[in-house]
């Protein structure tokens, strides 16, 4: 027989989006417990999005994990967009009335929520196995698990399904109770990670007719570099020189010399894809984050959606617990959705914006430069692009 216990809310998932659920919860006094599958090491060795809007920034700051944030992040007031050999600068902060981008990592962003929940005492169980979400279509919720051999139980009032695309929240659904939304693009992004100072002091996204290529960053003395790649290139085929090689040519004069190479201290390949699985509330489980949805990394929206998706869900417990009210909970998939398909939708649009698509034909490149030169001349087209760069606001 399983050990029991009984916790308000189990989080399964100790990414940035379940950690950022959990801090929110212990602010507001409810209690929670986290599941992990992973160790913390392998956690923190996924190297994911650096680009914070507004909203994960102000919800770091309310969860009280932002102090390193706030010390050590860059505050990003355009984005430069390059095509025709020419850059074009995008002023974010000036065509949204004073809003930016903060350049801080998602692993330092997990990093600093770990270790605010290590202070406070609060429980993550790391490396529990077979995790089962069961009865959340009930008023009584249990989730199963084992650790280090001995199974567990745990009843609770929510699951709150923050363990990614290949977790078992979602796996745990009826094929039937949910619908999926899909686009696969037919190409990746190869990215390299080196101790080099930036090329730009604000990212450079370029479309060539080599394909694109992302100029971004971690701090002031990091780089991260992407290149669109076929999705049937290999990591291993790209040595460190033919990546840098292939960059300046994607580039500008200006920034080909400005370019400092180095070894790369991280080098992959990921595919992009949009994804969305609708609805994202069962009973008395609930997805969020890349549970319920993936976007292409171009308008950088992965990690900003997962800390609205917690949001929502944070401020929806707290109406629960605190005012007996179930409004915010059967308003969640709702609004959640409304704002991941905005997102979805920019993030297309940027895609499509600013990648090499040569099995559509000249007349979709000819389209495609029309639309860039349009973005740049017309205050209305940049202010769009902005309003949606620095993230929409929380409704």
């Amino acid at each position: 027989m399983p050990t029991t216990q009984h916790i308000p809310v189990v989080i399964i998932g100790a990414g940035p989006a379940g950690l950022l659920l959990g801090q929110l919860l212990y602010k507001a006094g409810i209690d929670n417990i986290i599941l992990e599958q992973r160790s913390p090491d392998y956690v923190l060795s996924r190297i994911r999005a650096g680009v914070l809007e507004q909203v994960s920034m102000d919800l770091l700051r309310q969860a009280g994990a932002a102090k390193n944030m706030d010390a050590h992040g860059l505050h990003h007031h355009g984005i430069e967009l390059l095509f025709g050999g020419q850059r074009h600068r995008i002023d974010l902060h000036g065509l949204t009335g004073g809003k930016y981008v903060m350049v801080y990592g998602q692993t330092e962003v997990t990093r600093d929520l770990m270790e605010v929940r290590a202070a406070e005492g609060l429980t993550t169980v790391y490396e529990a196995l077979h995790v089962q979400p069961r009865d959340y279509d009930s008023g009584h919720p249990r989730v199963r698990y084992e650790k280090d051999g001995e199974l567990h139980e745990i009843h609770c009032d929510f699951i709150a399904g923050c363990d990614g695309f290949h977790g078992a929240s979602r796996a745990s659904i009826a094929p039937e109770r949910i619908r999926h939304f899909e686009k696969v693009y037919p190409f990746g992004w190869l990215g390299l990670m080196s101790d080099t100072p930036p090329v730009s002091e604000e990212l450079i996204y370029a479309n060539s007719e080599r394909g694109f290529a992302l100029c971004s960053q971690r701090s002031l003395t990091r780089s991260r570099y992407y290149l669109q790649v076929p999705l049937t290139d290999k990591v291993e085929n790209w040595t460190d020189e033919a990546f840098w090689d292939e960059l300046k040519r994607r580039l500008d004069p200006e920034a080909r010399e400005r370019l400092m190479t180095g070894p790369s201290i991280e080098k992959s390949i990921a595919p992009l894809r949009s994804y969305v699985a609708e609805p994202m509330r069962f009973g008395r489980m609930f997805l969020a984050g890349d549970a319920a949805h993936i976007v292409p990394p171009t308008g950088a929206k992965g990690l900003n959606l997962a800390a609205s998706d917690v949001g929502y869900l944070a401020r929806a417990f707290v109406d629960y617990y605190q005012n007996k009210s179930t409004h915010g909970i059967d308003q969640y998939s709702e609004q959640c959705l409304r704002r991941v398909w905005k997102a979805e939708r920019f993030s297309w649009w940027m895609t499509t914006l600013m990648h090499s698509f040569p099995e559509e034909g000249a007349f979709h490149t000819k389209v495609q430069e029309a639309e860039l030169d349009y973005v740049v001349n017309s205050r209305a087209a940049s202010t769009s692009l902005a309003e949606n760069y620095v993230g929409l606001p929380m409704r």
